[in-house]
């Protein structure tokens, strides 16, 4: 470790001069010599470099998210060379390059923070062996961090150090251990939790591929990493790991509540809220951010996924329309839309079931249906009755024969005209 902190020596002054600028403000505080002004001027690097770092931060969280679309396509690819690796590894890098996506670039954050990391080891281990740094930490300021503790434990003092080394530095050999071991455990779980907030929250369910069995690998390999190193940092180092783990946990969760990955549980969160949010205020005022995944949303059209397909259809019922900007506006169509699901669902009235009758309900209407087909069948037979003599006796009129031959002359339907012959006696 010391052999690396060397080779980034070349930062160790700026990181020492950092250092004493904000201790010189927190010194005027807490006092020049304890732990809270040493400590917190550690923590206060730690931001700024966090905050410097936020455009790379932001890079890596476009190609985490640009591997994640590729997934399927890398797929494709490796199912189809499986035979053959080096048609694999450039098809692979032909995919980079067409779609713009570098699998390093996730890396970033880590790879440009590792030299701030290496010179604030050497800047403690110097500390710790009584060495100053240039002309920024001189005798006095080295005097200074070596009296800082940290709830009993030196800033520069280690896990694995000797009691003779702690006993130099004016402590005991249980409280730096007690104390290390704590922050050891802090930083493994911050660094675990954060893996597995991207691994449940953030990925898309609906594709699995190797990558995503790599990243839950990683979940659980990172944190016994950082445990088994940890021994060998000093407090001052531990405070600086378990600060930057925390910044990432934080940033990483506003991340994903505010710009999720398409298909996760987290986009399925974000969405019902924007929704909320645009229903209660009917479109309203919408940040960029917002305007930009509902644009991202209404162009893909036919290949949107189940949650965003349940989002356009909440807004129709609400009686809006995500246009192709990503603004949400009224609707007069999405209005009819709503009106007609909800008379579908509860407007229209459904057809009533008759109620059940008794027994003597039943046979009382039958009889009285009966009476009544009876009556109407008697008028019936009684208006035909009256009607055939004076249809006839016009129909004889009309024709010039008597009226009695009328029914005799006209031959019935499916019979010859004229005179019958008898039917045989064996067909009666």
């Amino acid at each position: 470790m010391d052999t690396i902190a060397s080779f980034f020596s070349f930062i160790t002054t700026p990181v020492a001069w950092v250092i004493v600028q904000f201790h010189k403000l927190y010194g005027a505080i807490f006092g020049p010599d304890t732990g809270w002004a040493w400590g917190l001027s550690i923590v206060s690097l730690v931001v700024l470099i966090r905050i410097c770092l936020i455009p790379l931060f932001v890079k890596q969280i476009k190609a985490t998210r640009g591997m994640q679309t590729l997934q399927p396509e890398m797929k494709k690819i490796q199912e189809r060379y499986k035979n053959d690796k080096q048609r694999q590894s450039e098809e692979m890098m032909k995919l980079y390059k067409e779609t713009g996506t570098n699998p390093l670039s996730s890396c970033l954050p880590i790879l440009a923070q590792s030299p701030f990391f290496f010179a604030l080891y050497h800047v403690l281990n110097s500390i710790a062996s009584n060495k100053t740094v240039g002309d920024v930490i001189d005798q006095s300021l080295l005097a200074s961090a070596q009296k800082a503790h940290i709830f009993g434990a030196p800033l520069a003092a280690k896990f694995m150090d000797s009691p003779e080394k702690v006993a130099a530095l004016d402590a005991s050999l249980t409280n730096v251990r007690i104390v290390t071991a704590v922050m050891i455990i802090m930083m493994s779980l911050s660094q675990f939790f954060t893996q597995r907030q991207l691994m449940t929250k953030n990925v898309d369910m609906t594709v699995k591929t190797p990558f995503m069995q790599q990243q839950k690998m990683l979940m659980y390999v990172f944190p016994i990493i950082f445990a088994v190193f940890g021994i060998n940092f000093p407090v001052g180092v531990l405070v600086y790991w378990l600060t930057t783990n925390v910044w990432t946990m934080g940033q990483q969760m506003y991340v994903i509540r505010q710009n999720p990955t398409p298909g996760s549980k987290a986009q399925g969160a974000y969405l019902e809220r924007l929704q909320a949010k645009l229903t209660r205020s009917q479109g309203g005022k919408m940040r960029k951010s917002e305007r930009n995944i509902v644009k991202a949303i209404v162009a893909k059209g036919r290949d949107r996924n189940e949650i965003e397909r349940k989002f356009i259809n909440g807004l129709s019922k609400a009686g809006l329309a995500a246009q192709a900007d990503g603004v949400v506006a009224k609707s007069d169509t999405a209005v009819a839309v709503a009106e007609g699901d909800e008379a579908g669902a509860g407007g229209t009235q459904k057809r009533q079931q008759p109620k059940r009758q008794t027994k003597s309900q039943r046979q009382s209407g039958t009889a009285q249906s009966q009476t009544a087909k009876s009556d109407s069948e008697a008028k019936t037979s009684l208006q035909k009755s009256e009607g055939e003599p004076k249809d006839a006796v016009s129909k004889a009129k009309s024709a010039g024969a008597k009226p009695g031959t009328g029914n005799r002359s006209k031959a019935k339907s499916g019979q010859r005209k004229g005179p019958q012959r008898p039917k045989h006696p064996s067909k009666k």
